[in-house]
């Protein structure tokens, strides 16, 4: 049995004061850590009060590392620094990144080496444009990017990472994929993992969804066979919300021992 793992990435949201206040209101209604991951992914000058107050079962992670660990790289965030701050988690290849920011796919696999070097959990992300799923490509760009992203990556370092499927039409649009689809896709993801690295790591690697996942969605979603949680964007900004889909797994009966 894979455990869930339930992410919230705040972008660029919350005040110094606000996050505050949210993690003073979550922290101690998190699911236990052995049962269910709870990360936080929140922007960098926040971590270390957050990291501070984060409890015995949340774990605040950093949204993006730089693939050198230092240098003249102005306004980039190293990963000895994230380490040193005792961030556990670190969120790349987000599609925000791709769009605004040209990340590649090459530049996301550097990012990932960088991670593992400096002892971070990468959960790295991948999905397809509305475009591309309406002519059929879906399956072409996730191959693509996942064999990109893990060139030259070990095995025994896959078992640690996260893979996070989040079709871009379906992030921050309301649109969601079906629980069908979001299966279908991280079922490929899964079979892709197979064909790199063999069933031993893809069966134990964990695949989380993506894409405006609420509290209304969200038990159907990490139900199906092949998703085990899921990175939550907007719906994650408010408490309560992120409270009730943290918890949401320990109603899921593959979860269950």
């Amino acid at each position: 049995m894979r455990k869930p793992i339930i992410a919230g990435n705040w972008k660029m949201f919350k005040t110094r004061d606000e996050a505050l206040f949210f993690i003073l209101k979550v922290s101690e209604k998190m699911p236990e850590k052995e049962k269910v991951d709870t990360v936080v992914f929140a922007q960098a000058p926040l971590l270390r009060c957050l990291i501070t107050r984060q409890g015995e079962e949340l774990r605040i992670g950093a949204q993006n590392i730089f693939y050198e660990d230092e240098g003249a790289y102005t306004g980039e965030i190293s990963g000895p620094l994230l380490e040193s701050y005792n961030v556990e988690y670190v969120l790349i290849g987000h599609s925000e990144r791709r769009q605004y920011f040209h990340e590649t796919d090459e530049d996301v696999n550097k990012k990932i080496k960088a991670a593992i070097r400096n002892d971070l959990l990468p959960i790295v992300c991948v999905g397809e444009k509305l475009e591309e799923r309406e002519n059929n490509l879906t399956n072409d760009v996730l191959e693509r990017q996942i064999k990109n992203a893990f060139k030259d990556i070990p095995a025994i370092e896959m078992k640690d990472i996260v893979i996070a499927y989040e079709p871009i039409w379906a992030i921050g649009t309301g649109k969601t994929a079906s629980a069908e689809q979001a299966d279908e896709a991280c079922g490929f993801i899964r079979s892709q993992i197979k064909k790199l690295y063999g069933p031993v790591v893809s069966e134990g690697i964990r695949i989380q969804y993506g894409g405006s996942v609420k509290p209304a969605n969200i038990e159907e979603l990490i139900s199906k066979e092949n998703i085990d949680g899921a990175l939550i964007g907007g719906a994650s900004l408010d408490p309560d919300q992120f409270i009730e889909m943290a918890n949401a797994p320990l109603k899921i009966k593959k979860f269950i021992k």
